[in-house]
């Protein structure tokens, strides 16, 4: 038996990574010139301090970089920012990243490219995983320093002298994969030339990477939520033989699969993060599968919840006469108490599984550290 609710709307999806030469992500907003000296700004560092011009005051060249928690561009030069700033800290430079980022004004499908958000509390996590060896910024919240640098995208570079003019703004090199090798060095090429009192050969590029979430684009969240109100809806029954297919799992997909009952007070709570970890990754090949265990009388009710919950993945309700069946066919390590989930890779190998309510951030980290989903590169 299936029942099926359909509403229509088309909202169009944003990009999340553009050219910052791309006319349809273009706005009021200007870079900082070159020559233009570099504005001041009061800014909170991720150790606590409080960070100016003046904190680099003794730097011979100050490098200040515009990058992001989320965005797989920026993820992929974290690296080689960290040893720009090992390999030039003895020659007078340093190295100061800002993360412009509104955090209200990322997408949950944007977020699908890392296990964390554009935070303030975030950014610790970010750096203490990655071992950042610079400053990492937070101007999300108020936006003065970045409307006043103009960053596009993250990541975005901005080189000044020892008189704090800019020398040099745009990419750091012409390779977004960290794995291959370069063609230009385009900023570490800018840093030696100030270094050795030489004319920079290339004052300007282009950039490439995910556009600025500024405060503004929180609209881009309503229209998401929009979206997603308006995908149907449907349950579909499964017996045991179903169930033990999709345990096999012969898609290409990274699937959750939950059991739950509308009747369990704890499978209710955590269903909208259930809910909130298919928008996340859905699009990069992830899969939340309910399956309910509500009485077959009790049909109706499951599906006006999965309605209410805007579960638009693969909902079952189990027809079985049998509910020890069910739980053999789910997990046979499983005790049968509610909720219970279970992480599952193309395959059928099992890599997670949890009776009771999960911990959200932890399988979220799990999702994310599987090699079927991952950074974009690593």
């Amino acid at each position: 038996m299936k029942k099926l609710i359909y509403l229509l709307l088309f909202i169009p999806v944003f990009s999340a990574r553009t050219s910052a030469q791309d006319p349809e992500h273009k706005d009021d907003r200007k870079t900082l010139a070159i020559g233009a000296p570099a504005p001041d700004f009061s800014l909170q560092g991720i150790d606590g301090k409080t960070y100016t011009l003046a904190s680099f005051k003794d730097a011979k060249v100050l490098a200040i970089v515009f990058i992001c928690n989320h965005c797989p561009t920026s993820q992929a030069y974290e690296q080689r920012i960290i040893e720009m700033t090992k390999d030039y800290a003895a020659k007078g430079v340093d190295v100061v990243a800002i993360n412009p980022n509104h955090p209200s004004s990322v997408r949950l499908d944007e977020l699908g490219y890392s296990d964390l958000g554009d935070s303030f509390e975030e950014m610790k996590v970010r750096a203490k995983n990655a071992g950042f060896n610079f400053p990492y910024l937070y101007d999300g919240d108020t936006e003065t320093a970045s409307k006043l640098y103009g960053p596009t995208s993250t990541p975005h570079i901005f080189i000044f002298d020892q008189q704090r003019n800019l020398r040099y703004n745009g990419r750091i090199d012409d390779t977004e994969d960290p794995k291959k090798t370069p063609h230009s060095l385009d900023a570490i090429n800018a840093i030696n030339a100030l270094l050795n009192n030489q004319e920079i050969a290339v004052t300007t590029t282009k950039v490439f990477g995910c556009s600025i979430k500024w405060a503004e684009k929180s609209v881009w969240i309503q229209k998401a939520a929009i979206t997603w109100a308006n995908e149907p809806v449907k349950l579909d029954t499964i017996r045991e033989a179903g169930i033990a297919e999709l345990i096999q799992n012969h898609t290409d997909k990274l699937r959750l699969i939950n059991v739950w009952a509308t009747w369990c007070i704890p499978c209710v709570q955590e269903f909208s993060d259930l809910v909130t970890l298919n928008h996340l990754y859905r699009d990069r090949g992830f899969q939340l599968v309910s399956i309910s265990t509500d009485d077959a009388a009790n049909e109706a009710r499951a599906l006006q919840f999965l309605q209410k919950k805007q579960s638009s993945s693969p909902n079952y309700i189990f027809t079985g006469e049998d509910k020890y069946k069910l739980i053999e066919s789910i997990d046979p390590h499983w005790q049968g108490a509610l909720p219970y989930s279970i992480l599952i890779e193309p395959g059928g190998k099992v890599v997670y599984a949890k009776q009771g309510l999960i911990d959200s951030e932890e399988l979220k980290k799990i999702i994310f550290d599987d090699p079927y989903m991952g950074r974009i590169y690593k």
